[in-house]
């Protein structure tokens, strides 16, 4: 078993040639360009099961979060951080990025792998990001929960102490996970949404919204409900789980 601690890939020799070693050599230029200028920017962390089953909507999400970027861009501005966890142990996240093409990029070389659900993990990193300085929301994007629903409860405690909403979006209709999602969003004041498998115009209206929120907070949310469909969903799936 590895540590539960989640780290940035390292550079592994160039004689492999596995997906995995370009991850790696592109996360490592990334970390190693100069950080973001500090100012009134957002912060958000973006969760993805990259297990199997998550293959189309991975596909979909590798296009939407440069329109994440735009949104945010209309209002301050937004970093972004990827975690992503596959296979039996692996869970991965990358340096804060401030545009949509490179983080795209990265997401393009991840290829989805069979394994189980790492969600635990996945709020844990969000809990010591925050440690380090303010982010402004947590989404995760799933379809499955094989963890103990108590485990994630706890973990998602220094969220909901913290001030930090759990945006959880569901594909399709598995009970354990919408569960889960639903308690986890509630705990943190966050919200849970489901969206039909394929549809990347419910996905995007959604995570569009989403990034307003860690931008620009409920004001800016509510001002984009005006002309979202996915802002307003969001906003109501916030008030019922208060």
């Amino acid at each position: 078993m590895t540590s539960d601690k989640t780290r940035p890939m390292a550079p592994r020799p160039a004689t492999k040639v596995a997906p995995s070693a370009d991850v790696a050599a592109f996360l490592a230029d990334v970390k190693a360009r100069p950080p973001v200028a500090a100012g009134r920017r957002g912060r958000l962390i973006f969760g993805l099961d990259a297990t199997m089953s998550r293959q189309p909507t991975w596909d979909i999400a590798c296009g939407l979060q440069v329109e994440m970027f735009d949104e945010a861009s209309r209002i301050g501005g937004l970093d972004m951080q990827l975690i992503y966890f596959r296979g039996l142990t692996e869970c991965r996240a990358s340096p804060w990025m401030a545009e949509g093409a490179r983080l795209g990029a990265l997401m393009a070389k991840i290829d989805c792998r069979g394994g189980a659900t790492q969600i635990g993990r996945v709020l844990r990193h969000a809990a010591r990001e925050a440690e380090q300085g303010p982010v402004g929301a947590l989404v995760f994007v799933g379809d499955a929960m094989e963890e103990s629903l108590d485990h994630l409860c706890a973990e998602a405690g220094p969220l909901a102490l913290r001030g930090i909403p759990a945006f959880f979006f569901q594909e399709g209709h598995d009970r354990d996970a919408e569960r889960a999602f639903r308690e986890i969003a509630r705990l943190t004041k966050g919200a849970w949404c489901r969206f039909d498998a394929g549809s990347a115009e419910q996905l995007r209206a959604l995570l569009r919204a989403a990034a307003t929120y860690a931008a620009g907070g409920t004001q800016a949310l509510q001002s984009l409900s005006a002309s979202s469909a996915g802002a307003r969903l969001l906003l109501s799936a916030m008030r019922d789980g208060q």
